[in-house]
């Protein structure tokens, strides 16, 4: 009896689970190639590949019961098979310390400084030194953090066509240079450190709030992010500002089952049951910051002061309870420390809080000419608050309804709607 094919609501609800697989898995897929060919730019392609035979095959033959794994599997034979091609085999078989059967991964030396971990391994590679500050971010975005170009361009608040040229020549750069997929230790590691933790606190920034798309949360970004920072915190446990960073995503983490409603609609902070915020995360987060504490040897740091603001919250079993005051001061002290517009309108809403809205407004209308902040959507929402708070509804509505035009997020678009919707009420 022959096969039907599948109708085309079925390859669609398959084509849908395939990209949404991929989308998960694709970090853990380019990092274990990039063991085989140690390429990034190679191993994303082949993970590329990985995906177009997933398209062609589980709509006729089904879902695997591990999709993760199959999609590795084809990567992986895929990258031995080039590997294989590669006039120079017998010399790069040398290297990577594989026979032709074997895909395992070549044995790393038995430091007990050692990542054992690809994922964290990749970032560190990503980080190198060689490329920019911005395409270290970028390039390890794209690769770990699985976000596309457009969602880099949102996070980072500048064009799409600037990001995709740093990634391409980030990829570039690291094949010219030769630049070896490698277990950095001493000096090396320290000088890659402040951009692995900028990534990895971006890379968690993406799940806790998409910035496009039809979910509000990516929880697989936030877990990602957090087990990396977990590793890194007990990889390099004399660095204060690793402590800091999984302290505070410690903290933010706790809060995820609060943030959606029951049809998958934000919940802003106000209105969070916190009775549902995770007290064992919260707990790690407290441990955590307190290693931060006691392994600081001046000023704290920008992630210390975040994961400071962020136990404030975790501290007031309500919202009225929040020590409003402290965490106004840490902005400063974090505005003083690492200047930017977004913190200074994070402090606007600590500060509207503490002293009230009309100080707060100030300062958000000192920032509507900062270039950064002109396609920031959170901008006119802060301000449209603060207008509401002060009775301002006409202009406070126009605020939302410019907020909502300017998110690429469906539920925090139907979210700011909502709010435009109560002002001209």
């Amino acid at each position: 009896m022959t096969s039907q094919p599948p109708t085309t609501d079925a390859r669609s609800s398959v084509e849908t689970v395939v990209e949404t697989v991929f989308r998960m898995e694709s970090p853990r897929i380019i990092a274990g190639v990039t063991r085989v060919v140690r390429d990034v730019g190679i191993a994303e392609e082949l993970a590329q590949d990985a995906l177009v035979a997933a398209l062609e095959q589980w709509p006729r033959d089904g879902v695997p019961d591990n999709p993760g794994a199959w999609l590795m599997a084809i990567a992986r034979r895929r990258a031995v098979d080039l590997v294989r091609r590669r006039e120079n085999y017998a010399r790069k078989l040398a290297e990577i310390g594989r026979d032709l059967s074997e895909t395992a991964p070549p044995e790393e030396p038995s430091d007990p400084e050692d990542i054992d971990d690809d994922l964290l391994r990749l970032v560190f590679t990503t980080c190198h030194p060689v490329l920019s500050a911005e395409a270290r971010t970028a390039l390890t975005l794209r690769l770990l953090g699985g976000l596309t170009t457009p969602e880099i361009a949102r996070a980072f608040l500048v064009p799409e066509a600037t990001v995709a040229q740093r990634i391409v020549r980030a990829k570039r750069t690291l094949a010219t240079k030769n630049i070896a997929f490698e277990v950095p230790y001493g000096p090396d590691r320290e000088a890659r450190l402040g951009s692995v933790l900028d990534v990895i606190y971006l890379i968690f920034n993406e799940g806790y709030a998409a910035t496009a798309g039809d979910d509000w949360l990516r929880p697989s970004l936030c877990e990602d992010a957090l087990r990396l920072a977990r590793l890194l915190s007990a990889l390099m446990p004399k660095e204060p500002e690793v402590h800091g960073l999984a302290a505070l995503l410690e903290f933010q983490a706790s809060r995820t089952a609060a943030r959606t409603g029951p049809r998958g609609e934000p919940v802003l902070l106000k209105d969070q049951n916190r009775s549902r915020w995770n007290r064992m995360l919260i707990a790690r987060g407290i441990k955590a910051l307190g290693r931060a504490d006691t392994t600081a040897a001046g000023a704290p740091g920008p992630y210390v002061l975040q994961a400071a603001i962020a136990a404030c919250h975790a501290h007031a079993y309500t919202y009225e309870e929040t020590d409003w005051p402290a965490i106004a001061t840490l902005y400063a002290l974090l505005a003083a420390r690492a200047p930017s517009p977004v913190v200074e309108l994070n402090r606007a809403v600590a500060v509207s809080m503490a002293e009230g809205p009309g100080p707060a407004l100030e300062i958000v209308d000192a920032l509507t000419d900062e270039p950064a902040l002109n396609e920031y959507h959170l901008l006119p929402s802060v301000r449209g608050d603060l207008l509401a708070r002060l009775g301002r509804t006409t202009q406070a509505r126009a605020e939302f309804e410019r907020a909502a035009a300017l998110t690429r997020n469906e539920r925090e678009r139907e979210l700011l709607l909502e709010r435009a919707r109560e002002c001209g009420q």
